[in-house]
């Protein structure tokens, strides 16, 4: 164990995650005036002064030279962008301004956009708590925040981007059951009722797993979730019936609401007297009636309820 742990250990100290640093580049149109500065007092210079000397030609090409060095340090920066600034492989830091600026014209500088981006991701066939296949997709809107981390800690940060999103999806999908159930606890979340709670748990989950990367999760919302094929069918007449179920109590409670009042109604006003046995059948028949789902038939009696 005590090897094991040495081995994690210096694993750990030989991976180095580079921290974002700013780097305060100069003002590019300054620059830009005294590159146009030197190169047209160089090529004046070349042109109409007569001194042949070696000292004085190796003066009018270094004004020149001088003047092609600041031309090569000048970069633009659009709004939300930023500058990767590195020399002969050294991070030296991270240049956030807008417009055109200008560093030493030796650094290697890789822009980065830093704007937000969305990723739809398409729908995904996972299994949800109870072991059910469903489908699911996600749209998340993310942004590069530490561009250290984003160029350096990782190798491809949109393709990892693109992956941890599906890992984190997965991963959510099975913490929660597609819909309520008898098996599940009262009140408990689940992926169709939810979808608050659900959308917050998986920008919270993308939050832990893109955090290595410098990314930041701005928002994360589900845009497709069903059954999967397979299972589509049988989970719809199980709705179906569910449906049916909870309309037959309602009209089944109503029926015998209505039965009650009209036999109430009834005996108050002294209508017709009527003995448990009149009663049962005028019960039954009203229950007909009401609770029947297909229009009822009268039939008329020609004799009495006992003959």
């Amino acid at each position: 164990m005590d090897a094991e742990k040495q081995v994690i250990s210096k694993k750990l100290i030989s991976r180095k995650e580079i921290q974002e640093r700013q780097l305060q580049s100069m003002d590019g149109y300054a620059m830009l005036a005294c590159g146009l500065i030197l190169h047209v007092v160089g090529i004046y210079l070349l042109i109409n002064n007569t001194e042949t000397s070696l000292l004085s030609v190796l003066a009018k090409l270094a004004l020149n030279v001088f003047g092609t060095m600041i031309f090569a340090g000048l970069y633009m920066l659009q709004p939300n962008e930023a500058a990767m600034l590195s020399l002969f492989g050294e991070y030296k830091g991270t240049d956030r301004s807008e417009g055109l600026r200008w560093a030493n014209f030796l650094f290697n500088k890789r822009k980065i956009s830093l704007r937000a981006r969305t990723l739809n991701t398409p729908p995904l066939k996972v299994n949800d708590k109870r072991g059910n296949p469903v489908e699911i997709g996600a749209a998340i809107v993310w942004r590069v925040e530490e561009t250290a981390l984003a160029i350096y800690n990782v190798d491809d940060f949109e393709r990892f981007v693109h992956v941890q999103a599906e890992a984190a999806i997965r991963h959510l999908a099975a913490q929660y059951a597609y819909d309520d159930g008898e098996d599940l606890a009262e009140g408990e979340t689940t992926l169709r009722a939810g979808m608050d709670v659900v959308a917050n748990a998986m920008r919270q989950e993308l939050h832990n797993r893109f955090v290595a990367a410098g990314i930041d999760v701005e928002d994360a919302k589900l845009t497709h979730l069903a059954y999967a094929q397979e299972i589509a069918q049988v989970m719809l007449r199980r709705q179906q019936a569910e449906a049916i179920i909870s309309a037959r109590k309602k009209i089944v409670h109503g029926a015998v609401t209505m039965v009650e009042e009209a036999l109430l109604g009834l005996s108050e006003r002294k209508i017709v007297e009527l003995d448990d046995e009149r009663k049962a059948a005028m019960v039954s028949n009203l229950l007909v009636v009401l609770c029947s789902d297909k229009e009822t038939q009268p039939v008329i009696n020609t004799g009495t309820l006992y003959n």
